[in-house]
């Protein structure tokens, strides 16, 4: 544990496995207790399956006076750099921390052993960051916090010719292919091994490296990830199948409150009407069970975002755009002088 003498906060660096009960259970409190950091990919779970795939998977664990302040998950990628965990395919990054703790990015990094930490998608409300952010935008919220029949009529309200219109698609597909008949937490291997194999062949048609073919950033950690289904957390599959054959699906992760859009795909040798848009209408139909403290809520994308920030050095500030096209266009940079 380094002592750090601002803020009188401490840090200890672990591995994902090592961390204890007592921890995990922490962690999930102040999930728990702060809304905007219950993404599922804030969520010990998600460390805990990138720590069984990357040997460089590391967690600060962030105490003060008061006990413990916080975790920070990070990947370590070369000496003194770290990225966020799981960075390739993680939607959601930043400190899981306690209500109303605070902390200095400088030395923060400096417990960490660390001269530089990259992030892509920042969660909000991290002000510690804040200086190395050069791009904010809004997320696309479903809010299911009424339930799924208050959402749909205040859509029909609000969007009547988009929500006439996809209803008209699901029920045309019927029409043409077959029963429409869909499941939101599919546990049938063959259904994920579809959907991989889905999402791999689109891949190239996007001119987008494939991010099931790397053994660390979409292909081991989504078996594992798939495999859990606890109240807290769970990687529900969820799918569409016309006469009983698969023809869309979405992978995801889900806390008690919030799913998050990560994986869709569907069968490009379907019938004429597409099933995405289908498929997306009835995706945010889980089962009432699912309701959270909060309400189930579905996400897409992510509240703050980063850029890439230059380090705060004496005479030194400022900002450049990553270097690679292909590159997720937010990848920031905090680095400690």
């Amino acid at each position: 544990m380094q002592q750090l003498d601002r803020k009188h906060h401490s840090v200890s660096v672990v591995r994902p496995d090592e961390l204890g009960e007592n921890e995990l259970s922490a962690w999930r409190g102040m999930q728990a207790a702060q809304p905007h950091l219950a993404n599922p990919f804030l969520s010990p779970e998600f460390t805990l399956a990138m720590g069984e795939v990357s040997p460089s998977a590391r967690v600060g664990i962030l105490s003060d006076e008061e006990g413990l302040a916080g975790f920070l998950p990070f990947e370590l990628r070369a000496r003194g750099v770290g990225s966020a965990i799981g960075d390739w395919v993680s939607l959601c990054q930043g400190v899981v921390h306690r209500p109303g703790a605070a902390f200095d990015a400088d030395a923060l990094l400096q417990g960490l052993g660390l001269h530089v930490w990259e992030f892509g998608c920042l969660v909000e409300r991290q002000p510690w960051f804040a200086p190395y952010e050069t791009l904010s935008q809004q997320s696309v919220v479903l809010d299911l916090s009424a339930g799924y029949a208050e959402y749909s009529r205040a859509l029909a309200g609000r969007s009547p010719k988009f929500y006439k219109s996809t209803l008209y698609k699901e029920r045309k597909l019927g029409r043409d292919a077959g029963e429409i008949s869909f499941t939101f937490a599919s546990r049938e291997p063959d259904d994920f091994r579809t959907l991989r194999r889905w999402k791999s062949d689109q891949y190239p048609r996007m001119g987008r490296a494939d991010r099931f073919a790397k053994p660390v950033g979409g292909g081991a950690e989504t078996e594992r990830l798939h495999a859990i289904d606890t109240p807290s957390f769970a990687g529900p599959l969820s799918m569409m199948y016309v006469d009983g054959r698969p023809v869309a699906g979405h992978f995801g992760l889900r806390s008690d409150s919030v799913l998050v859009g990560w994986f869709p795909a569907y069968d490009p040798p379907s019938p004429s009407t597409p099933p995405a848009s289908s498929s997306t209408c009835a995706w945010p139909r889980p089962p009432r069970r699912r309701a959270g403290r909060h309400g189930p809520r579905h996400r897409h994308g992510l509240g703050v975002q980063g850029g890439v920030a230059q380090p705060r050095r004496a005479g030194r500030r400022g900002c450049r755009a990553p270097p690679h096209p292909r590159r997720r266009p937010c990848t920031a940079r905090v680095t400690n002088p």
